[in-house]
């Protein structure tokens, strides 16, 4: 799911610059009683499109919320939400969300104190659909109250009425800024959110021929589009590309439509479209024309039409919507002026323009050529690597160890002949194969990829999982033992006394039955880590663990004098089990750490985490040396030989755990451990050692410029970072990121603290960190809109997510951009990427490309 997940954030960062507008708005007040009121908010959602409900966790998609400005005169009550609500899994999040379709109606609930203040604040919302999702918006509102008279029964727009707003709304597209007009009478305020530029591969255009009859006429619509570019035909299903359709905005009142629209295309192209799951569609290429036969109900007219369409190529899409006015004359020749929407930017706020030309010129051909390596997709592989491993040691518990040389001597002595023996060997193997396999997809289609964000992030599964993995231990240490209903092992074991294929089978589940108190623990281990990696993951960590418990029951069955070499049951075994405790142990602590991490207790700090593992594995030396036993444990003997190395291995990885409270010079905190990447809490989460001030004479010239992660120096101010990069000639890399971003903080903790990626940071590089989520104002007190979208930016966070939309068209975190001094791109924006050696080579290409350009620069100025 990560990768699909991937696939559409790339999709719509290609998308951020044309963008439609799936969702209007209105709001009404109603009075109830007294100095109580219902501020009542609509959306209304097109088709294939949802919002999210008010009642969402933060993490994933933005939820709908509503914020009002504080003031004493009023008092907030409680909000409603309504509409056709459908809960649970999203592709494009991996995890459950709360999605709201067609129509959402929410009612806030105030008593008024004061009515001279109006009550003022904005609401915030995300639409997506199946594909994409578009940015979230902020909508401004305002509710004028008048104090209810002493009728309360009077008409619409008086107090003690509600003031009702259309069923139905369709609100054209501005080129620029939202629209916001608010009607007192009415209390209804009708919003435009979309704000962004038009492709350049497709122009529209619009005209009116006449028919001959009295006020009749048929309007032409046309596209010419360049050429690898495409739309789609207007007749086609919803579920993949946005058809494109004809919004007739002021039909009714101004004409009506005579028969249906004909489409004329130059080409057409049908068939799978992989941009959209091999969908057929049907595509068309070059030029269209959409004719549609009016008759208008006076002259002159205008007619406006909004054209709601996608726009592709072979790599990405843009969803569009495109504003058209067809003037109409009347027998004189006179039309009607046509006029731009009113917009809602006051006439006093500061318009800021965060647009980089020379960022923008460069972005599609940037300096160098540091094209990522396409990676085969690894992840699956190290899942299925783990299972095996988990059912190796398996093998080795007491309850299956004894049960090869058992079951291959029944393969073998209870078969005719020895081929038959090594079949039924195979088929006994196959068959545990198919019933763990078949466990895992019962897996995911019970739990789901959607299981990804809960076993991450969430803090009431992970401390679940703790307390599991806990239980888990204490059942290896003997204390108690886990198993199945005996009513499940009889019945299993009956049907395979039956024989055939499917007594084999039987016997093959018989043995997954009754060797669950060793097998489950490490089985649900496997499972926890794997379902994390998507829908895929459980079936191959089981495929993984039956093949290896599956293996020798095959090769002894067709090699039977293989079982002479195997070791004797014994105490050895109860020696597996309680060292898999202390892992599980150790392991439980993980997800603990997540929870407390995420949840921002604050606890289980890197200290106190490393700490117990120490205690844990030191535990583990002592019991392997025999100084610590167990109540299952046998009676004293000597140290074995391989007892005796495991318990040197467990010593060892002990003082390496210790070295973990090492003071690292360069990161000013402990010495993270690569080991321990990925299991231990970053090394800065810590109780004692505080990171240093940042050079104070940098800092008394740029007020931004302070201490990022891992000790690195960084600006949180592009303009100050850039000044600074000029002033010492170095390359720049922009971090867009954010406080609540998860793969921002795995970059900063597991690759930049490698010693490669840190030294380039530290010191070939200024590193300029914008935080999209930064809730801090802005210092000027006065109003500020992106001149670009639009949008109001409300603080430097709005502010940095304005900048990282309109110069690099991507909207998702974290976002890595190198450039040089002069603001020139060096390399293709990089996203989260796992792989540390391949960011090391990122940096690395640019500093080499920042090499050659200051060679061709001073060529150049000879």
């Amino acid at each position: 799911m990560k990768q699909l997940f991937t696939v559409a954030m790339l999709l719509v960062a290609s998308w951020a610059g044309a963008q439609p507008n799936p969702v209007s708005w209105q709001w009404s007040a109603k009075h109830v009683e007294g100095n109580t009121f219902e501020l009542i908010f609509t959306a209304h959602i097109q088709s294939g499109w949802n919002t999210y409900s008010i009642k969402m966790e933060p993490g994933g998609p933005v939820p709908t919320s509503f914020n009002f400005t504080s003031g004493d005169h009023y008092t907030l009550g409680k909000m409603t939400e309504e509409g056709k609500i459908k809960e649970g899994y999203d592709k494009l999040f991996d995890q459950d969300v709360i999605k709201i379709y067609e129509k959402a109606t929410y009612v806030q609930q105030v008593e008024v104190n004061d009515y001279s203040k109006p009550i003022e604040g904005y609401l915030e919302f995300m639409t997506c659909n199946d594909v994409t999702c578009l940015p979230p918006k902020s909508i401004e509102f305002s509710f004028p109250l008048q104090k209810p008279s002493s009728d309360d029964k009077a008409e619409s727009g008086n107090p003690g009425t509600e003031q009702s707003a259309q069923s139905t709304l369709e609100v054209p597209t501005l080129e620029s800024k939202d629209q916001s007009n608010w009607s007192p009478a009415s209390g209804t305020q009708e919003i435009n959110t979309t704000g962004f530029p038009k492709p350049t591969s497709i122009r529209w255009t619009a005209s009116a021929d006449e028919t001959g009859n009295p006020n009749e006429f048929i309007i032409n619509i046309n596209a010419d589009i360049d050429d690898g570019w495409n739309t789609y035909s207007m007749f086609m299903d919803e579920g993949g590309p946005i058809p494109t359709s004809l919004i007739w905005e002021n039909e009714g009142e101004a004409f009506s439509r005579i028969d249906g629209t004909q489409e004329v295309a130059s080409k057409k192209k049908e068939g799978k479209d992989p941009l959209f799951d091999n969908m057929e569609v049907v595509k068309i290429l070059h030029q269209v024309t959409y004719q549609q036969k009016i008759h208008a109900n006076s002259l002159p007219i205008n007619v406006s039409v909004m054209v709601d369409y996608m726009i592709c190529n072979d790599q990405s899409c843009m969803p569009v919507q495109e504003d058209l006015t067809i003037p109409l004359a009347d027998e004189s020749g006179s039309t009607l002026a046509v006029t731009p929407p009113n917009m809602s930017i006051p006439d006093d706020a500061e318009l800021i323009d965060n647009r980089i030309e020379s960022l923008q010129s460069s972005l599609d051909q940037p300096l160098g050529n540091c094209e990522e390596d396409s990676e085969a997709n690894t992840g699956l592989l190290w899942i299925f690597i783990m299972g095996f491993l988990g059912g190796l040691l398996a093998l080795l518990t007491p309850c299956v160890f004894p049960m090869i040389p058992l079951t291959v001597s029944f393969f073998t002595k209870g078969s005719k002949d020895r081929k038959s023996g090594i079949r039924n060997g195979l088929i006994y193997g196959a068959s545990i194969v198919v019933i763990y396999v078949s466990i895992g997809l019962l897996i995911t289609a019970i739990a789901g990829p959607k299981a990804l964000n809960e076993l991450s992030t969430n803090w009431i599964s992970n401390s679940i999982f703790f307390l599991i993995f806990v239980l888990f231990a204490l059942s290896f240490f003997g204390i108690y033992e886990i198993t199945l209903p005996s009513a499940i092992a009889n019945r299993s074991d009956n049907i395979a006394e039956k024989g055939g294929l499917i007594g084999t089978f039987f016997m093959a589940f018989t043995l997954a039955v009754v060797s669950f108190s060793c097998t489950g623990p490490i089985i649900g281990t496997a499972l926890v880590q794997s379902v994390t990696s998507g829908k895929l993951g459980p079936a191959l960590v089981m495929m993984g663990f039956s093949s290896a418990l599956a293996l020798p029951f095959g090769l002894f069955a067709a090699f039977p004098a293989w079982l002479n070499s195997l070791p004797k049951s014994g105490s050895w075994m109860n020696t597996v089990k309680v060292v898999l405790g202390f892992l599980e142990l150790a392991l439980a602590l993980k997800f603990l750490s997540v929870a407390d991490m995420t949840s921002h207790w604050g606890f289980l700090r890197y200290e106190l985490f490393m700490g117990l593992w120490i205690v844990i594995f030191g535990a583990m030396t002592l019991y392997l040396f025999g100084i610590i036993r167990f109540k299952m444990d046998g009676p004293r003997k000597q140290l074995a030989k391989p007892r005796l190395a495991f318990a040197l291995v467990a010593l060892a990885f002990t003082l390496y755990l210790m070295t973990g409270f090492m003071s690292n010079s360069r990161t000013m905190s402990y010495n993270s451990l690569n080991l321990m990447s990925g299991l231990a809490p970053p090394a800065h989460y810590n109780y004692f050692k505080p990171l240093p001030d940042p050079d104070p004479a940098i800092k008394s010239r740029y007020p931004s410029y302070s201490k990022c992660a891992n000790n690195l120096n960084c600006f949180k101010d592009y303009h100050e970072g850039m000044a600074y990069a000029r002033e010492v000639n170095k390359p720049v890399m922009l971090d867009f990121t954010g406080y609540g971003c998860v793969n921002c903080r795995k970059t900063e903790e597991y690759i930049w603290v490698k010693d490669d990626v840190w030294q380039k940071l530290a010191n070939d590089y200024v590193l300029i960190s914008l935080y999209t989520d930064d809730g801090k104002p802005l210092p000027d007190s006065t109003e500020v809109y992106s001149k670009i979208t639009g949008e109001r930016l409300r603080n430097v966070g709005y502010l940095w997510k304005d900048f990282q939309q309109v110069n690099f068209n991507q909207i998702t975190q974290p976002l890595y951009v190198l450039t040089t001094p002069d603001e020139k791109i060096m390399a293709r924006p990089r996203g989260y990427k796992e792989d540390a050696g391949d960011y090391n080579a990122f940096l690395e290409c640019g500093l080499e490309t920042f090499r050659e350009y200051q060679d061709q620069e001073l060529i150049g100025s000879r």
